[in-house]
């Protein structure tokens, strides 16, 4: 059974910048890969950024290639992103997910979620 517990979430500005943590616990040796999706209300979930647990590869979505940045450090089994030039429809709550898989090819591919964190962009 794995854990995840997902902080840094707030109000921020348009512009602005914010940084979301996730911290990984229990059977995690079978894990190879951490990801973020997002979900505003009335849409559907979606993905945001995945990155390999051993060797770092990243991968993004167009909405936020460039402005947000996936990292990981394995000793504090802990996941981040950082968002920067936050947009209103930025908005939404962001949830982290663990998959066993490399290179998750989809939202099935990832068995745990965290509980998500709250992200609002608005003046």
């Amino acid at each position: 059974q794995v854990q995840l517990v997902e902080s840094g979430g707030g109000l921020v500005q348009p512009g602005g910048s914010l940084r979301l943590s996730c911290a990984a616990s229990g059977s995690i040796f079978s894990i190879n890969a951490m990801g973020w999706y997002r979900q505003a209300p009335g849409k559907e979930r979606e993905f945001v950024a995945t990155i390999r647990r051993f060797g770092g590869s990243t991968y993004y979505a167009a909405s936020v290639k460039g402005r947000f940045t996936i990292s990981r450090d394995n000793a504090k089994n802990t996941v981040y992103l950082q968002m920067n030039s936050l947009k209103a429809e930025d908005t939404a709550l962001y949830y982290c997910a663990v998959s066993v898989r490399a290179s998750p090819g989809g939202e099935r591919d990832y068995a745990y979620w965290g509980q998500g964190t709250q992200v609002t962009v608005s003046s």
